[in-house]
């Protein structure tokens, strides 16, 4: 890790990956689930408090593993684990003319649009409630993997200082077990520290015969760090390290930043934003370039990077999970049917109509951008597969 840079993957992230990657894997999973099961939950929810008839409430898509009926709805879980779904009777308007009346009465499309539209939008507003509170969480617990992932999702949200300060240490370089996270570097070899000229001081000092990988320096970097209420004196001396081409003692400068309720707040929501539109445009990205399409991932690549992160401690979890809840729904408010935005798309256009839309003309424009979604789903299956075959 080049001194007064931010390293990619936090302090022990690597290691601890190592040896917690089966339980992270369950973790992974568990809040997959737990994400699929609050989007559902949104839509049921609403759905009772509305009057709807709610028929069942599964996790995952059949066949039916598991089933209880409690009242006039069905619970329960399906053996393909890609989502989740709830079923509201009459979701198709042909429905209608084949149920009872006292149960028409209750069906989906016999509800005026602003009703169904809250149905709609409650499953992906519970996925954009769980990102804000997961990220502005994070961001409040002045977490450094929180801070620094955050810090890579967004580079417009400073969440990392830049300042004189030791953000973290490389375990095994010259400065492991000398400098702590949190010292302060007041001077370095008798003049005043800024992160330039700490940075160049330490460059300075030269191994004793013509530079190599791994040398040693011949003399100390003498340091002055304030710790805590007293400064505390200490010498480390610097390796070469051949790939930055100069010498380094192995640690990062910076601070988290300390954020207050109302700005984390602020800033949870600028992070959420640039999420959305780099989904947005990353999603068209993915249709027109060969390179982007590369980079797709399906459940398979998005579980994996779950591990790891998960791996690297609860504020990285936090952060992947809160990024995954925003992703999906964003992708349910696309405006294609059977996703969520579909049915929003259609019960908007029946209320400016002021008729309702036929289900072939519904399904027809809908074709489309389904097509579409498939295609980049089955084309990140092939690339995680392709990934883990070698």
């Amino acid at each position: 890790m080049p001194d007064g840079v931010l390293p990619e993957v936090p302090h022990g992230y690597a290691g601890a990956a190592c040896h917690t990657e089966p339980v992270s894997l369950v973790w992974t999973l568990l809040g997959i689930v737990v994400l699929i099961v609050l989007h559902e939950l949104g839509h049921f929810a609403v759905a009772k408090a509305v009057g709807m008839r709610v028929e069942r409430f599964s996790l995952f898509f059949p066949p039916t593993l598991f089933r209880i009926k409690r009242g006039e709805t069905e619970y329960a879980i399906g053996a393909i684990p890609a989502g989740g779904y709830v079923k509201i009777t009459g979701m198709n308007p042909e429905e209608l003319k084949d149920l009872e009346p006292q149960v028409a009465r209750r069906a989906y499309y016999a509800q005026p649009p602003w009703k169904r539209i809250a149905v709609i939008l409650a499953g992906p507003g519970v996925n954009i409630a769980i990102a804000f509170v997961l990220f502005w969480a994070v961001l409040l617990s002045g977490s450094l993997n929180g801070a620094a992932t955050l810090g890579r999702l967004d580079p417009a949200v400073p969440t990392i200082l830049n300042n004189a300060s030791v953000l973290a240490v490389e375990p095994g370089a010259p400065a492991d077990g000398v400098l702590k996270a949190g010292d302060r570097i007041v001077s370095v070899d008798g003049r005043r520290a800024t992160v330039d000229s700490t940075k160049a001081t330490i460059a300075s000092h030269r191994c004793a015969g013509k530079p190599s990988a791994g040398c040693r320096a011949a003399t100390p970097v003498r340091l002055s760090v304030r710790r805590g209420a007293r400064n505390v004196a200490l010498s480390v001396y610097p390796r070469y390290d051949k790939e930055a081409k100069r010498m380094l003692i192995g640690f990062g400068f910076g601070s988290v930043r300390s954020f207050g309720p109302i700005a984390a707040a602020g800033a949870a929501l600028s992070e959420m934003w640039h999420t959305t539109t780099g989904t947005i445009t990353g999603f068209g990205d993915a249709l027109t370039s060969s390179k982007a399409r590369s980079e797709v991932h399906s459940i398979i690549g998005i579980t994996e990077v779950g591990t790891q992160q998960v791996s690297g401690g609860a504020a990285d979890a936090f952060v992947f999970l809160g990024f995954l809840s925003l992703i999906l729904a964003v992708i349910n408010l696309f405006p294609f049917l059977p996703l969520d935005g579909g049915h929003v798309l259609w019960s908007l256009a029946e209320k400016v109509r002021g008729k309702r839309v036929s289900l072939l003309a519904m399904y027809r424009y809908s074709s489309v951008g389904i097509v579409l979604l498939l295609f980049l789903v089955i084309n990140g299956v092939s690339n995680d597969v392709s990934r883990l075959a070698g």
